[in-house]
C-alpha cells in the first residue's frame, strides 16, 4: 500500500505539526470551539446516505435559496449531481457526518462553494475548516478563485467569508463573493489546523 500521512502522524495535538511529503494540503484533524474532535475528508458515494440523514435535521432557518432542498427525493438528486460535477469534502466525527463542503464544476477554474454544518454543530468552528480544506483542495487543482453566494441578511456567514478573505463582487441579488486562490490564500489554508483559532 506504501506509506500515508497516517503513518507519519503524531496524533490530535498538531500545533507543533511542519508536515511530511505524505501529508495532504492541508491536516484533515481538526479540534473544535468546543473540544470535538473530527477527521476532514474527501467524500465518497458511500457518504450519500449520512448526508442525506444530516440534512434532515435542517429546518426552514438553515436553508438558503432553496438548498439544500427540503423533500429527500430533491435532496438525494441534489447530492448525486454534486458528487458527479464537484469536489466534496465532509467533517466526521466518531458516530457521523456533521459537515459537508463542495466545490463545483470540479474542473472550473473558478468553482462555485457551498458549505453546510449540522444545526447541532454551529459556531463551533466547523464550517470555518470546511471552507480552508476546500480551499486547500482547490489550490491543488490549480483553479484561479472560489466564488459562492450568500443572502445579505447572513451577516454572521458574510463575517466568516470575510475573515477566510473573500471579497463582495457583486451584491444586487444578495452576494457574490469570490476568494482569489493565491500565494496569500496557500499561506493561510495549507497549513495544520490543529486548535480552532478564533483569528481563523
Amino acid at each position: 500500500m506504501g506509506n500515508t500521512s497516517a503513518e507519519h502522524c503524531g496524533g490530535w495535538d498538531n500545533s507543533g505539526c511542519q508536515g511530511t511529503e505524505y501529508c495532504q494540503p492541508r491536516c484533515p484533524r481538526f479540534i473544535d470551539k468546543a473540544g470535538g474532535t473530527w477527521t476532514f475528508r474527501v467524500a465518497t458515494t458511500d457518504d450519500i446516505e449520512p448526508l442525506l440523514e444530516m440534512y434532515s435535521a435542517f429546518d426552514s432557518a438553515d436553508r438558503a435559496q432553496g438548498i439544500p432542498p427540503a423533500a429527500d427525493h430533491r435532496c438525494r438528486s441534489w447530492l448525486e449531481t454534486l458528487f458527479a460535477e464537484g469536489y466534496n469534502i465532509v467533517a466526521e466525527g466518531q458516530t457521523r457526518l456533521v459537515g459537508h463542503v463542495v466545490f463545483t464544476a470540479a474542473d472550473d477554474p473558478q468553482p462555485e462553494l457551498a458549505v453546510f454544518v449540522h444545526p447541532e454543530y454551529h459556531n463551533r468552528g466547523i464550517g470555518t475548516e470546511l471552507c480552508k480544506q476546500a480551499a486547500a483542495a482547490a489550490l491543488e487543482a490549480d483553479c484561479e478563485k472560489l466564488m459562492l453566494h450568500v443572502e445579505q441578511k447572513n451577516r454572521a456567514a458574510i463575517a466568516v467569508y470575510e475573515r477566510l478573505g473573500f471579497e463582495i463582487v457583486d451584491g444586487e441579488y444578495g452576494l457574490e463573493m469570490v476568494l482569489s486562490l493565491d500565494d496569500t490564500t496557500e499561506r493561510e489554508v495549507c497549513a495544520p489546523p490543529a486548535h480552532y483559532s478564533q483569528t481563523a
